[in-house]
């Protein structure tokens, strides 16, 4: 589905979101449940609105660069404030830059703990040398 035909839309299946985002429908139940989405019901069917859409990109999004679902609500409930969205990208941004601080911390640590195995390696192998006289 195109962008453009997304768009055209005013609602969507679980099926329908679970394949465009490449989630499960049990992962849609799951955000249903913490409150994240509210799809609307027509009979036992979900029907999702271009905002629980909006909210399901966002949750994927904010999760794929290590947001906890718990900070994603925290977030996504500042949308409903009636202030045009201020505060809600306020504290989107500074979680964002306290967000990119933990990750490249994190990416420190990682280049340092492959320099400390690179060298480790050869050390290690070798020690699984035939001493001379030995086989």
């Amino acid at each position: 589905m195109t962008e453009a035909t997304a768009n055209a839309r005013d609602d969507w299946t679980i099926a329908e979101l679970s394949a465009e985002f490449g989630v499960t429908p049990r992962a849609l139940r799951f955000y249903e449940e913490r409150g994240l989405i509210s799809p609307r019901r027509v009979g036992t069917q979900r029907v999702y609105t271009e905002r629980d859409r909006a909210r399901l990109h966002w949750i994927e999004r904010a999760k794929s660069v290590g947001f906890s679902l718990t900070e994603v609500g925290e977030m996504l409930d500042l949308y409903d404030l009636d202030d045009g969205r201020h505060m809600q990208r306020r504290v989107t941004i500074e979680r964002c830059r306290e967000q990119l601080a933990k990750l490249e911390r994190q990416q420190k640590d990682i280049v340092w703990a492959i320099g400390v195995l690179k060298d480790f390696i050869p050390e290690v192998e070798a020690g699984l040398s035939p001493k001379v006289g030995e086989d």
